[in-house]
């Protein structure tokens, strides 16, 4: 296994690490920043999030820089993109900070467009995100990260930039799952 394709597992390890700070009952307290009072553990969980998803863009430098791109790190990055987000999604749903109809669209679509991705991988096809998907799991992150951090930038702003981040990462998500099944429909045309 090559470099970039240990650093996407270790996303994939982080993800218990990051469950683990926020859903137990861990009593650290509060913490001040920026003028807004949030639990370390949110604090801390933000920043392992924000330590994972940072990985993503690492470990594919890494592999076109080197030329390591391998099947198995187009097949393992995005499928690591899609635990990391999916398990923060519904952490933010258990803390009533995400409103479940937009985290079930998004993983719905993360689910529709791996299974896509099934059905080309057995016809020999092997497909990289492109760039609308990449923007969309920006999108995401940045999303997420805002509402683990309760908004702290914006918030002595009173303007909710992580809800309208989530809502810009719902836009893109249901954008790039209909532009991947439009660009590899042929797969259903030609199935038997």
């Amino acid at each position: 296994m090559n470099l970039p394709n240990k650093i996407t597992v270790s996303r994939i390890l982080l993800i218990p690490i990051f469950l683990l700070i926020m859903l137990v009952p861990f009593h650290w307290g509060n913490m001040q920043l920026l003028g807004v009072s949030l639990p370390v553990t949110h604090f801390i969980g933000a920043l392992i999030f924000i330590l994972a998803a940072t990985t993503d863009w690492i470990d594919g430098h890494l592999a076109r820089k080197y030329n390591l791109v391998t099947n198995m790190g187009k097949f393992l990055d995005p499928l690591a993109d899609k635990l990391l987000v999916s398990a923060a999604l519904i952490v933010l749903v258990e803390l009533n900070y995400a409103p479940s109809w937009i985290v079930i669209v998004i993983i719905s679509r993360e689910f529709a467009v791996t299974g896509l991705r099934l059905l080309l991988a057995g016809e020999g096809e092997v497909v990289a995100a492109n760039m609308l998907g990449k923007i969309k799991t920006w999108t995401q992150i940045i999303a997420i990260s805002s509402l683990l951090l309760h908004n702290i930038i914006f918030a002595s702003f009173s303007f909710r930039f992580d809800l309208l981040s989530l809502w810009v990462s719902l836009i893109f998500t249901i954008w790039s799952g209909w532009d991947y099944f439009a660009k590899n429909s042929h797969i259903f045309k030609d199935s038997k």
